[in-house]
C-alpha cells in the first residue's frame, strides 16, 4: 500500500460522459465503460485523490455504473478483491457537472479550481509541472476534468481556471485512451519526484 500523497485530498478527477462531441463534432453523450470505471478508481486511489466522479445525464448508464461499483463494494465481490473495494470508494456516479461542483464545494467551503484536459494545444495552457506547483503551495481544492469521445465541448473548456497542456508523444499521432491519458496525467501531477 503506497503512502496518501500530501496534495491528494484536496484533488479531486471528473470524467464527463456529455457533453462531448463525437467524430463529426456533434455534441452527444457516449457510454460509461467497466474498464473506465475501475481502473480510473485505481489510480485515483493509489495517486490519493479526494474523489473520482463519472458524470452522464443517461440514467440506464448511471444504474449499470452504480451496479458495478456495488457489485465491487458488497457481498462476493468486496470480498474477493478488497483492493478494488477500497478504489470504488471513491466512485460517485453524477447526472451533471454542476452536481459534482456543488457537493465539492460543499466539502471544502469554496468552489474548487477547474482544470479542463484534452489533446490538443490551446492558448494559455498551464503545464503539469506548472499546476503540481500550484497544487502544492495551497490547500485549494482542484477538480481535474477528462472527456471521452473525441473530447470535452468548447462551453466545458469556457469553465476552465486552467487548460492542461495536452499530452504529446514522439510524433504528430495523438489518440490517447483516456485511461492512459489520466494515468501520465496524475504521475505528472502527483508522481513521486
Amino acid at each position: 500500500m503506497t503512502e496518501t500523497s500530501p496534495v491528494g485530498p484536496h484533488v479531486s478527477l471528473a470524467l464527463l460522459h456529455y457533453p462531448v462531441y463525437d467524430k463529426n463534432r456533434r455534441v452527444v453523450a457516449s457510454a460509461v465503460t467497466n474498464l473506465d470505471l475501475h481502473d480510473i478508481a485505481r489510480l485515483a486511489r493509489t495517486f490519493g485523490l479526494f474523489r473520482y466522479y463519472v458524470v452522464t445525464p443517461i440514467a440506464e448508464q448511471r444504474a449499470l455504473a452504480e451496479r458495478i461499483r456495488g457489485h465491487w463494494q458488497v457481498g462476493c465481490g468486496a470480498n474477493y478483491n478488497p483492493m478494488r473495494r477500497e478504489a470504488l470508494d471513491l466512485l460517485r456516479v453524477t447526472p451533471r457537472l454542476e452536481d459534482v461542483l456543488t457537493e465539492l464545494e460543499s466539502d471544502y467551503k469554496r468552489p474548487p479550481k477547474i482544470v479542463v484536459t484534452g489533446a490538443k494545444a490551446r492558448a494559455n495552457s498551464v503545464s503539469c509541472a506548472g499546476l503540481r506547483r500550484l497544487i502544492e503551495e495551497t490547500d485549494q481544492p482542484h477538480l481535474l476534468l477528462f472527456g471521452t469521445g473525441w473530447g470535452l465541448t468548447d462551453e466545458i473548456f469556457e469553465l476552465a481556471d486552467f487548460v492542461l497542456e495536452p499530452i504529446m508523444g514522439a510524433g504528430d499521432y495523438n489518440h490517447l485512451s483516456v485511461r492512459a491519458a489520466v494515468a501520465i496525467i496524475l504521475d505528472r501531477l502527483m508522481g513521486e519526484r
